[in-house]
């Protein structure tokens, strides 16, 4: 998710109340809202966690994924993100579960982002755009 500023793209990132890392807004498909679509899940978690709306720009999705541990178990999570462009809102409108939401210009939000899946995620993101701008 990305709006523009002063002619420069600027990305949203949240960190997350719990675990503190920072990443990109995500969440899981129809936990709230039933027979929920991917991209709507994504609409939706990107104004919840991140106080914003936006509109998807890319319809395939970057997908990434990841193993985790819960107690004993280990689980694999895939992550589908849309590449938006920023409509309306503020960060300063988060939810609950997000400790805080910014944008930020390229350079700090490769900085800030603390996964690699989240990186790679972002360098498509930043190939997408490029590709876009030529």
């Amino acid at each position: 998710m990305y709006k523009m500023i002063e002619g420069n793209h600027y990305f949203l990132l949240v960190q997350h109340r719990k675990a503190l890392h920072w990443g990109f807004p995500k969440g899981h498909i129809g936990d709230t809202v039933p027979g929920e679509t991917a991209e709507k899940a994504a609409l939706r978690e990107v104004q919840e966690e991140g106080g914003v709306t936006a509109h998807i720009i890319n319809p395939t999705p970057i997908i990434t994924t990841y193993f985790f541990r819960e107690k004993r178990d280990l689980h694999k999570k895939s992550v589908h993100y849309f590449l938006m462009e920023y409509i309306a809102g503020s960060p300063d409108l988060h939810d609950h579960e997000v400790k805080e939401a910014v944008f930020l210009p390229e350079d700090e939000a490769w900085d800030t982002l603390t996964y690699n899946t989240d990186r790679e995620a972002f360098s498509e993101f930043l190939r997408i755009l490029n590709t876009d701008l030529d």
